[in-house]
């Protein structure tokens, strides 16, 4: 197998390339003592090379499937098909590399206390021993909850519940499909000796394992990351195709090939755009013929033109998002698609995809961008460039940054452990609202966003600070002022709405499509713990941080409530959530995020008013 094969698979194989059956086994775990490891704690036994085994203590575990932190084993001793399981079968106990995951979502049989049964995870699509879909349980507990089991815990604490036996089943976070079987996360103790991680990786902390870390390749590297594992490997684009390791650094045999090819084919190339330039010069131009400096806006404001930084190829963008295939793609809504790329010097970039439709639609898309490159914003992403494809077609470059989209750290997309604390997570959406209220009060015309989502519209750098990018270009979203407060021509959504579900999703860690409903039910009924995202340990925090969960959530219902027909107001928002943030850090300021959102504005005097003698008009 290729190194590029071997990277764009889920898991790079250890070193000695070992399997069994049709598992390919990741590195730290082995079958061959020669093999290296970490420690003989992840030795793997193959019987009939068909069966692979996990030996922790006096039990023998059947493996099922590897994660990048953990593994997939059935029950020890399990012979044909058997539904439930004694509390005491699993037969774990607690070591240094090995904890139980908190992916897992168990089902409890004949319960005497069904307090303990949770109605969330019934609607994922869990499959019974025989590989069959279909049924309901009558009695099921996500690990994640945390209420009643807790890291370090064995299966037994469900005794007291009066459970006469259990099944498990493992549901990756994002998705509602699970695999039968327990999930082991693994990890290796913080004090042990010698380098663990590779020098291109960070080390993080296991949530299963007291006092352990793994290693996880740093943004641009590709790998295990441990030292004496695979390592890391640079990842990069060549010819619009992934590369990875050398292949990053020595230019490619087809490329000299490209040098002779160019210079054969320049003259050609020449002396048929000098005839292109002259049939052209003779043609007469039409009246009204585009024209991109005809459009202008008519305000105090003086604007720079529209992709002032870097007019882009097209042959450039389509590289960097290597056709813009789908797995590049980062959201498809309302303002366009928007795609992750890599240009040809290692930059991480947005492509946000506008179709017009006809000539006025790219010359009222071109004014936008020179309003929105003109402002200077800390929480706003740079605009690097753009593109005018064939047609009407524009494609508008953003910078990405280092740390990714929000969804990804609230749904763990991109393989850390810990999801954003609750401290980022309020800086987050104070920044958020603050920069939305700015570029709605401050600018003229308004700009709104028109389609907010915390996918490929919300970035965060290297200090988790908000970068907020695609933005309505074609639609309204640049307005007169007129529909400032709702600019989706419809008494139902507009940027407060989308603010509402942002915090929301802030508060669960999800986005499904009926979070919105179920939250309000369990808002409505004093349950809000029931959707707080697990990994913010509602109940073992102290009680002025869940008053304010309490208060955000209040916020969020309102503007869901309130926001379509402009009861509720961005300036609102901003407001309360900037000054929560502050008295989340002690009352001291965050440092400039937040005050230079109102820099030199009436707005920073509004927004540092008391939130009851703030009156608008």
């Amino acid at each position: 197998m290729s190194l590029q094969q071997q990277v764009q698979s889920l898991l790079l194989p250890n070193q000695c390339n070992e399997k069994c059956g049709s598992l390919h086994i990741p590195f730290p775990f082995r079958l061959n003592a020669s093999c290296p490891s970490i420690s003989t704690a992840f030795h793997l036994s193959c019987l009939n090379s068909t069966t692979l085994y996990l030996h922790i203590g006096t039990e023998t575990y059947r493996v099922l499937d590897f994660f990048s932190d953990g593994v997939l084993v059935d029950f020890p001793g399990t012979i044909g098909c058997r539904q439930y399981h004694d509390l005491n079968a699993f037969g774990f106990t607690k070591n240094d590399y090995f904890g139980i995951s908190s992916d897992n979502v168990i089902g409890l049989y004949d319960c005497e206390d069904s307090s303990l049964c949770k109605t969330g995870c019934e609607t994922n699509d869990l499959p019974g021993c025989d590989g069959n879909y279909g049924g309901s349980l009558a009695c099921c507990y996500p690990l994640s909850d945390h209420s009643i089991w807790h890291s370090g815990d064995g299966f037994s604490s469900f005794s007291k519940f009066g459970c006469r036996g259990f099944s498990s089943w493992v549901v990756s976070r994002g998705t509602n499909t699970g695999k039968r079987g327990v999930k082991l996360e693994w990890a290796v103790p913080r004090n042990s000796s010698g380098r663990v991680c590779a020098s291109d990786a960070d080390m993080v902390n296991s949530t299963a394992v007291e006092a352990a870390v793994r290693c996880l390749c740093k943004d641009g590297f590709v790998g295990d990351g441990f030292a004496n594992g695979a390592g890391c490997f640079k990842s990069c684009i060549k010819e619009g195709q992934e590369a990875y390791g050398e292949e990053c650094d020595s230019p490619k045999h087809s490329q000299r090939k490209l040098v002779i090819l160019a210079g054969v084919l320049a003259p050609v190339f020449i002396l048929a755009s000098l005839f292109l330039l002259f049939c052209i010069l003779r043609q007469p131009v039409k009246p009204g013929a585009f024209h991109l400096e005809q459009n202008h806006y008519h305000g105090t404001m003086s604007f720079r033109k529209a992709c002032r930084t870097r007019l882009f190829t097209y042959r450039e963008l389509d590289e960097a998002t290597r056709a813009f295939v789908d797995g590049q793609k980062l959201v498809n809504g309302a303002n366009g698609t928007i795609h992750a790329g890599v240009l040809g010097d290692g930059s991480h970039i947005a492509v946000q995809k506008v179709q017009c439709e006809t000539e006025r639609d790219l010359i009222d898309v071109l004014s936008r961008i020179e309003l929105l490159s003109s402002v200077l914003h800390r929480n706003l992403a740079r605009l690097l460039g753009c593109c005018i494809e064939s047609g009407y077609t524009i494609l508008v470059v953003y910078e990405y940054p280092a740390n990714g989209t929000l969804e990804e750290h609230l749904q763990n997309g991109r393989g850390q452990k810990f999801s954003l604390d609750w401290y980022r997570r309020l800086s987050t959406a104070a920044e958020t609202a603050g920069l939305l209220a700015y570029l709605q009060y401050e600018i003229s015309p308004p700009i709104f966003h028109r389609g907010l989502k915390s996918s490929g519209y919300i970035f965060l750098d290297v200090d988790f600070s908000v970068k907020v990018a695609g933005f309505a270009l074609l639609s309204s979203g640049f307005g007169d002022g007129s529909n400032l407060r709702n600019n989706y021509g419809t008494p139902h959504k507009n940027d407060v709405y989308d603010f509402g579900l942002l915090l929301l999703e802030i508060i669960s860690g999800t986005n499904y499509s009926d979070m919105p409903r179920i939250a309000m039910e369990k808002i409505k009924s004093g349950k809000l713990e029931e959707i707080v995202d697990p990994s913010l340990y509602y109940h073992e925090q102290p009680i002025a941080r869940r008053e304010q969960i309490e208060i955000v959530a209040d916020i969020a219902t309102r503007c869901l409530l309130f926001g379509g027909d402009g009861k509720i107001g961005m300036i609102d928002v901003a407001r309360e959530l900037i000054h929560l943030a502050k008295e989340n850090n002690g009352g001291s300021k965050r440092g400039p995020a937040l005050e230079e959102t109102f820099s030199n504005s009436s707005l920073l005097q509004m927004i540092s008013m008391s939130p009851d003698s703030i009156h608008m008009p």
